[in-house]
């Protein structure tokens, strides 16, 4: 008889009002993957969305879903079994992982459920001394600020450009983080910070304090001061806000710099970049458990940590989604299932 659990479902798309939490079919683990317990799940841009059908983005990149389907990469748990090709890891291990990413994206990945299945290789021991929640608030955040800064980590094709993404040394240079509170901009500021370069950190003044903690040299709020009247010659800008007007920053860095996008849907500005000798440049985050590992070691250290804006039951799912509509969102939102 197929057992059951607890999980997070879509129907159709919309609101937060729209996520059920209901009985659904408890998944089994394929021959190369395992089976997560979840006990926690974080929020990632991705989640909502997909919860709203990708309307933000072009008609051609709109899902075709079939429904119902379980939002969610972002997960840290237990293993509760493995398939018969896995060795490297066991039941009871402590682990997190960010699940088939891109792949699933548009099907939902099926985070936000008790148990999920997840392919051996996106999987990686949860690094020690921290809580599933704040493991949980990391991966695609993380891997993303990994891929962009440290290293790509993949052969896959770019989906936004002709060119393989490409980091750039940061020892000795400065760096111009935008969005710096939110998820990606708060790993960036202090993966930046770990290889060696000076940071500006831009964000709203609530986040001053929090960010200059993280070890940001100097912190700008974008609603006092426009960064493009006080910023000259960065070696490297990346941005985590997206938005309207991301020409803005290419006069704030110096010839032969870089622009780093984290979201680069609406930028126009490549004819000023090539006069400027400024490579721009973005890539699309990809699963890795290896990766996870690698910066797993940097949150057993300290030497970079997890920021938890809130936390909310898994049942509760709806909330922490609206919680993404008020804004000024510092850290991660997270969903706990213990």
């Amino acid at each position: 008889m197929a057992e059951m659990m607890k999980a997070v479902q879509l129907h159709e798309f919309g609101g937060p009002e729209m996520l059920q939490y209901e009985d659904v079919l408890r998944p089994v683990a394929g021959d190369d993957e395992v089976l997560v317990r979840v006990y926690a799940a974080s929020l990632n841009p991705p989640d909502w969305y997909l919860r709203e059908g990708f309307r933000a983005l072009p008609p051609e990149w709109w899902p075709n879903p079939v429904f119902p389907l379980i939002l969610g990469t972002d997960v840290s748990g237990v293993v509760a079994a493995v398939g018969k090709n896995v060795s490297e890891f066991s039941i009871g291990d402590e682990v997190y992982s960010m699940v088939r990413f891109p792949e699933e994206v548009m099907r939902g990945s099926g985070a936000y459920a008790d148990y999920v299945s997840v392919p051996a290789s996106e999987l990686a021991l949860k690094p020690q001394g921290i809580e599933h929640a704040l493991a949980a608030g990391a991966p695609m955040s993380l891997l993303t600020a990994w891929q962009f800064l440290v290293e790509l980590g993949h052969n896959a094709p770019n989906p936004f450009q002709p060119f393989p993404h490409k980091p750039v040394p940061l020892e000795g240079r400065t760096v111009l983080v935008n969005g710096a509170g939110g998820g990606v901009g708060h790993f960036a500021v202090q993966i930046a910070r770990w290889k060696g370069a000076r940071v500006i950190a831009v964000a709203s003044s609530r986040h001053e304090v929090f960010l200059r903690g993280l070890g940001a040299d100097e912190f700008i709020d974008y609603s006092k001061i426009a960064v493009e009247t006080v910023v000259k010659n960065v070696d490297l800008v990346i941005d985590a806000g997206g938005g309207a007007n991301m020409e803005r920053f290419l006069s704030t860095i110096k010839q032969g710099g870089a622009l780093f996008l984290v979201n680069p849907l609406g930028f126009s500005g490549q004819d000023e970049a090539g006069e400027k000798g400024i490579t721009v440049s973005t890539t699309q985050v990809r699963s890795s458990g290896m990766q996870l590992s690698e910066a797993g070691r940097l949150l057993e250290k300290g030497i970079i940590r997890v920021v938890i804006d809130s936390t909310y039951p898994l049942a509760m799912a709806a909330a922490a989604h609206k919680r993404v509509s008020s804004g000024s969102i510092q850290g991660k939102i997270v969903l706990t299932n213990f």
